[in-house]
């Protein structure tokens, strides 16, 4: 495939991202203990599909920082310019010591880590999230934009409506940090990541977002016509926003985790005939299921890409197809017609 070179504003950041935007959670050993060449093999796909500079989301939690410290050393040992890469750092978590055998933050999804996580969302949590970031990519390799990472699931670990008003207060303490890091020229974009909408919308009423990351949120199969109107909300004010998660974490695509949880197959059985219809429909129109996720995805005005996250070097270049695949009219139509979008969505067909 030719190397992709297209790029999107992302909203009034002044920074112009291509439409797919590389996750990382498999530098960090997500699922699998992935040894380094494999790891080497992938970024070398990221840079051969792409122009530079390609874009990287990463996250303290993933790996207890090993995602972090694993890209410092390839952009090294691939010899990657700093200015061929913009780096995204979602944070809330820094590292802690690994007191038994496997990490507690997350039993049974990390594999072969030498470390534990904590999390750390406050006004100094935040920072220490930061720096610890900057020290594990290395002096070289600094994120121009940053977010915290989940506050939703923060929220709703809280016991009542008092907590969860005290972790709010936490949240914002976090955002006041980040809005001091943007201030001093330190990090380019402030913005938020979340599984939840909702409270992606609470937290854009409480602070000021340069860009949002939707994940789980807005895909072909869920997509509320209030979250629509939310994106335009955002795109209007000239927040950027990245689409994330739009397979439902794989099951759309035939995987078996449909928003990182296994479903039922019988009390959740709705789910299962919409993922059977809509290959089905694929298949008649001779479109990959992926490929129509991702151009859903990336149909609302104001997206500026879909981050696509994967642990193997020979799914990279069908990753990046996908930005570019457009399924024809009629297609679409027939999605509304079968009731597998919504029949007044009015961005494709």
């Amino acid at each position: 495939m030719d190397k992709l070179q297209e790029v999107r504003p992302l909203g009034r950041t002044g920074i112009r991202i291509p439409p797919v935007i590389f996750g990382s959670s498999a530098m960090g050993n997500l699922y699998r203990d992935i040894p380094y060449e494999e790891k080497r093999k992938i970024a070398e796909e990221w840079f051969r599909t792409v122009d530079a500079p390609i874009a990287v989301d990463t996250a303290g939690k993933y790996g207890a920082g090993l995602a972090l410290e694993t890209l410092g050393r390839l952009f090294r040992d691939l010899g990657v310019s700093p200015d061929k890469v913009i780096l995204s750092n979602k944070l809330a978590w820094k590292r802690a010591p690994l007191r038994g055998s496997e990490p507690t933050f997350e039993p049974g999804v990390w594999k072969g880590l030498a470390y534990d996580a904590e999390q750390a969302i406050s006004r100094e949590g935040i920072r220490e999230c930061w720096e610890e970031g900057c020290r594990l990519l290395g002096a070289d390799y600094r994120p121009a934009l940053v977010s915290v990472h989940d506050p939703d699931e923060y929220l709703a670990g809280a016991a009542d409506p008092s907590e969860r008003a005290r972790r709010l207060e936490q949240i914002l303490g976090a955002y006041e940090t980040l809005a001091e890091l943007k201030s001093h020229g330190e990090v380019t974009a402030v913005g938020v990541g979340a599984k939840d909408w909702r409270v992606i919308r609470e937290i854009s009423g409480l602070v000021q977002l340069d860009w949002v990351m939707l994940a789980c949120s807005l895909t072909v199969h869920t997509h509320p016509s209030e979250l629509l109107d939310f994106v335009g909300e955002l795109g209007a004010k000239g927040v950027g926003i990245i689409n994330s998660a739009v397979f439902n974490a794989g099951f759309l695509i035939g995987g078996r985790y449909y928003d990182y949880r296994l479903p039922d197959p019988i009390a959740e059985a709705e789910l299962f005939r919409w993922r059977e219809g809509f290959h089905a429909l694929c298949a008649d129109f001779r479109i990959l299921p992926a490929d129509a996720c991702v151009e859903f995805a990336l149909s609302p005005p104001g997206i500026a890409a879909v981050a696509l996250n994967t642990g193997s070097a020979g799914h990279v270049a069908g990753n990046v197809q996908s930005t570019q695949a457009k399924a024809p009219a009629p297609f679409w139509r027939a999605m509304m017609e079968h009731h597998l979008i919504a029949a007044d969505y009015p961005h494709l067909g």
